[in-house]
């Protein structure tokens, strides 16, 4: 009789258990939400049922408004943009994507896949847009493809999903940063999609044409003035050097062949340079089911950034002809 109760004892315990861990994880999700979001307006309340069955944990969140501030990388350490300005396409995508007219239209312009840094303002420099793509198709924000409710992504390995928080959410989310483009057209998504069998766009957008996707910064020096950036898209698929925008660490959760998996966590311009010329195993293991990798990419680089093969290039190229405005003091933690 004892050892039965000792069996019944340790069940409720282990049940007991998960539930706490359950709402550790809900609460750590809504602290970075609260975090990453400036709020006002009536407050919400979100009853979260626990599957312990006595369990129920109640959070009350207050509506989020769009502050003109986000975090970036510098040199290893977390810094913050204060935007100023509207973001500007310039030369239009139909410049390099004659036949493409409707998809400029929808994108405002905007596009990945060319760049002319002639056309950029005379001042402007490069900021390295850092995004998670080993993250599949979530990184666009969509719930039923992955995403978050807040707009971040998610990536499962080994049966466990973890949510990619980054510094801006997918566009059209509670986490977006201000003064971003809200679609983007590109022929690599064009490729994708219709590498999945959609031949005509998805979600009522002309083909090729998506949410600007949840991303990171990367930057190689700070000012206090504002200036124009121009944005040079890194496709990030080794997990484990995709950095937490709180703290700029990287934590190592897919196993990989390198003696250190996080040597290169992208919080500076050397981890960059050193990530396009590293393959690592990690990679293959993290993006086997990735349509983004297995369409695009296909190898184990740690990341790629389109049109750019050579670090030598990363100051001299660009991949897209969308341009940002923002000063970047070295400021932490950015104002919220």
């Amino acid at each position: 009789m004892k050892k039965g109760k000792g069996k019944i004892e340790k069940a409720v315990s282990n049940t007991v258990f998960a539930a706490v861990v359950v709402i550790l994880i809900i609460i750590a999700a809504v602290g970075f939400v609260l975090y990453a979001t400036k709020s006002t307006g009536p407050a919400t309340t979100v009853t979260t049922t626990v599957p312990a069955g006595t369990t129920t944990v109640t959070s009350t969140l207050t509506k989020p408004v769009t502050v003109n501030s986000s975090g970036a990388f510098y040199n290893g350490q977390v810094i913050t943009f204060q935007y100023t300005a509207q973001f500007m396409c310039t030369p239009p995508a139909t410049t390099f994507f004659p036949n493409e007219t409707n998809q400029s239209k929808v994108a405002m312009g905007c596009e990945v896949g060319a760049g002319n840094i002639s056309a950029f303002p005379k001042n402007a420099a490069p900021v390295f847009v850092l995004v998670p793509a080993f993250a599949g198709l979530s990184i666009f924000g969509v719930t039923q493809l992955g995403a978050t409710s807040q707009g971040f992504p998610t990536f499962t390995y080994n049966n466990v999903t973890y949510i990619i928080t980054t510094q801006c959410g997918a566009a059209g989310t509670m986490t977006a940063c201000p003064d971003h483009m809200t679609y983007i057209y590109s022929p690599a998504f064009t490729a994708v999609e219709q590498a999945l069998g959609y031949k005509n766009g998805v979600f009522g957008l002309p083909e090729g044409v998506l949410p600007t996707p949840a991303h990171d910064h990367l930057v190689t020096f700070t000012t206090n003035q504002s200036i124009p950036w121009y944005i040079v898209v890194v496709l990030v698929f080794d997990p484990n050097i995709f950095p937490n925008p709180i703290t700029g660490q990287c934590q190592a959760i897919v196993p990989s062949n390198t003696t250190n998996p996080t040597a290169n966590c992208l919080n500076n311009i050397q981890a960059l340079e050193n990530a396009m010329m590293t393959y690592d195993s990690a990679v293959g293991m993290a993006n086997a089911k990735n349509p983004i990798w297995t369409t695009l990419v296909n190898t184990d680089l740690q990341v790629v950034v389109p049109g750019i093969t050579s670090p030598s290039q990363l100051m001299s190229a660009t991949n897209s002809n969308m341009v940002l405005y923002f000063s970047d003091p070295a400021i932490y933690p950015y104002p919220i």
